[in-house]
């Protein structure tokens, strides 16, 4: 009896030690901050795809406010995300036998410039990227277009959310 209630105790003490900021949601536990700010990512890339940086900002600003208890501000807020897209690049992955793309693969880079005003070492200059393969025989137009930036900016925005706030 006195082996069990020991088990028990360490087995309630491992349970309660062992949850620090983790949870299972892949969220951050502590930030230091209150207000975040995401600034409007510019499309600097060679190829322009109209549209994709407002995409991609609304995108970076959703996750942090999905993800977080912190509040969007215009200006001023503890946490900043600046930076633009840098490439946005449509390239073969594979060719038939008569010298046609079998497979495309749009490749899109972004650099993101995160400062911490709470905690300068968390500051970085980072450039994130993601690619969506499709068939070479398809235009990436429309709904395929949408889907592929989707895929895309997904990976990146939880890459960049990663990096800054969870740490992983």
């Amino acid at each position: 009896m006195k082996n069990i209630k020991f088990i028990l105790l360490l087995i309630i003490a491992a349970t309660f030690n062992s949850c620090g900021p983790y949870n299972f949601t892949g969220q951050t536990g502590q930030i230091n901050a209150k207000t975040f700010q995401v600034n409007y990512f510019q499309n600097n890339a060679e190829l322009i795809e109209p549209g994709i940086e407002r995409t991609f900002t609304l995108e970076l600003q959703d996750i942090i406010q999905n993800q977080t208890n912190l509040n969007l501000v215009n200006s001023g807020g503890d946490l900043m995300y600046e930076g633009e897209i840098t490439e946005y690049r449509i390239t073969p992955m594979t060719a038939t036998a008569d010298q046609r793309a079998a497979q495309n693969r749009l490749t899109i880079k972004v650099m993101v410039r995160f400062t911490n005003k709470n905690k300068e070492a968390d500051d970085f200059e980072k450039t994130f990227t993601f690619f969506y393969d499709y068939a070479g025989d398809s235009q990436l137009v429309g709904g395929k277009l949408t889907e592929a930036l989707d895929v895309i900016f997904e990976r990146i925005t939880q890459d960049i959310f990663n990096e800054s706030l969870a740490k992983w």
